[in-house]
């Protein structure tokens, strides 16, 4: 729930380019949605990797949780300003919406790439020391 709405906006993100108005406004409510959605399944995911570091045999200094929990940090701290901002300025006069759309664009394939990083560590669970 956290990864998931993110992949559907790649063809999202070329629709959007050539949408009208009210149909962009409709993608973007989407999107709004999706990003309160990420947020709420984040602490789901949180509250469950705490559960299972206290039960499991893991330590909180294992090389895979550290670099977890950074990567969690980054991704936080750059959803809060990658889409938001974005999305209202998309609908503020005088702004040039391609070039916004394409910052948006870009900003949705590196959380992606954070996200999926993160599911790495926490799937393979590499050692680094």
């Amino acid at each position: 729930m956290s990864i998931g709405p993110f992949f559907i906006f790649i063809p999202v993100m070329k629709k959007l380019r050539s949408a009208e108005a009210l149909e962009q406004n409709a993608y973007l409510n989407t999107f709004r949605t999706a990003i309160r959605l990420a947020k709420h399944a984040g602490h789901v995911l949180v509250g469950s990797g705490i559960l299972l570091v206290l039960v499991g045999s893991w330590s909180w200094s294992t090389s895979w949780i550290v670099m977890t929990i950074l990567l969690l940090i980054g991704s936080l701290l750059f959803l809060a300003r990658a889409f938001s901002p974005k999305i209202r300025k998309i609908n503020e006069p005088g702004q040039d919406k391609a070039i916004i759309i394409r910052l948006l664009a870009r900003s949705l394939w590196i959380y992606l790439v954070l996200l999926l990083c993160m599911l790495a560590f926490m799937v393979v669970k590499p050692t680094f020391w």
